[in-house]
Order: C-alpha cells, then structure tokens, then sequence
C-alpha cells in the first residue's frame, strides 16, 4: 500500500468524494479542498506527493494556482496534474505553461484514475548526473535535485521538462520519435493531447536556446551538442 500525499482541488464536491474515495482505497493518504486559496495553503502545511488540481474554480482558477504554488519555495518540484472536462489543446496549453506535469480529462473511471496517478507518481528517479560538454559551454543534469547547469547558470525546471532534456540528453545525435517521448516520459497508462511534446520542446528552447534540440518533421526530436 501507499503512503505518498495527494492532495486534491475540486470545487464540485461530488468530483472530490469520488476522487478521494477511490485513492483513499489505494492507500494513499488523500486531503481535499474545493478553492484554490486554501489549497496553497494546504499544499505548503503537508507538503503533497502531487496536487490533482481542477482549472474551472470561482475566485482563484487552477492556472492562478498552479502560478503561485510554483513561486514557493519547497514547492517548486512538486508534481502537479490538471483536472478539467475542458480537452482543448489551448487548455492543456495553458496547463503546461503553468508549470503542470500532466493533464487529466474529466470524467475519468476509477481505474484509469488510479493507473494515471501511479504513472505520474513513478516519474521521480534519483542520483545519477548525465553530463554533456558543448562547444558553446557546460550542460549537467542533476537527476537528484532535477536541475541543470548551462554556462554555471543553474536552471530549475518544471519535472516533464526536465525529464525530456534527460532522455534527449541521453543520446546526443539520436532522433526520438515521438511514441519512443511519450512512453519514456509520460508513461504507458498516460494519454496526452498531440500537442504536449511541442510545448514542451518550445519552453525547453526558451531557455537553453533553439539550438539545442533540432525537430526531424514527422518523427521526432533529437539533441546536438
């Protein structure tokens, strides 16, 4: 059984009991709120596994709140899925732009609930630095803190970003097709809008330049150092 910390934001009450019903009996150790201020809250007094936050809540939505957990300190690397009824890509956009880890589409069935979270909760791997010397300068991945080193700057990144510099990383000059991303960063149970791998190929190159990370059309992506 789990003892990892959920901790769930829905404003509809039917959606938090259904939710924390079916984790509970998972073992997880699952605290709910219904507004987004309270979940800041809350968030920093337990300190949560991951936080299944909802986008549609009167007075403070789940991207306003996904903003400001992600300014707090102890926060930062904390995992993050939204829950909305809402599938369009310009949504799941806006999701990943504040700094979430995966997406989730309401309504969704307790089985692949439970599978969803599993596979966003096994996304933590620890230790091993994989370090990459550019012509341009010094790139190091720190797995264990997850953050990276470009030029001695230090960069923090959201953990999918993170996770996909890793894998590109891995391999300098192989090509990763998209189906080969999305299994080895999203996991197998996780169904994600085609857009995902672009938005986050696009805020990786914001920040390390577009040089890096070159995009072979209908394939995929690969990394030239």
């Amino acid at each position: 059984m789990s003892n990892e910390k959920i901790l769930l934001v829905d404003d509809e009450l039917d959606i938090i009991e259904f939710l924390g019903y079916n984790l509970t009996k998972e073992g997880y150790d699952v605290t709910t709120t219904t507004n987004g201020r309270e979940a800041i809250e809350l968030a920093q007094k337990i300190k949560p596994d991951l936080i299944v936050l909802d986008v549609m809540m009167p007075e403070m939505d789940g991207i306003e709140t996904c903003h400001e957990i992600r300014n707090i300190e102890g926060l930062k690397d904390t995992l993050i899925a939204f829950l909305s009824a809402r599938g369009e890509d310009y949504s799941q956009v806006a999701g990943f732009d504040a700094g979430a880890d995966d997406y989730i589409t309401k309504p969704i069935k307790p089985r692949l609930l439970v599978s969803r979270v599993k596979a966003i909760l096994r996304r933590k791997s620890g230790g091993e630095e994989i370090t990459i010397n550019e012509q341009e300068g010094n790139i190091k991945i720190d797995r264990e803190k997850y953050l990276v080193y470009k030029d001695g700057k230090e960069f923090s990144f959201p953990k999918k970003e993170f996770e996909l510099l890793a894998l590109l990383i891995s391999k300098p000059g192989k090509v990763f097709t998209r189906d080969v991303i999305l299994e080895a960063v999203w996991g197998g149970e996780v169904i994600v809008g085609d857009r995902t791998i672009d938005v986050h190929i696009r805020k990786l190159r914001e920040k390390l330049g577009d040089h890096y990370i070159k995009t072979i059309k209908g394939v995929g992506y690969k990394f030239e150092s």
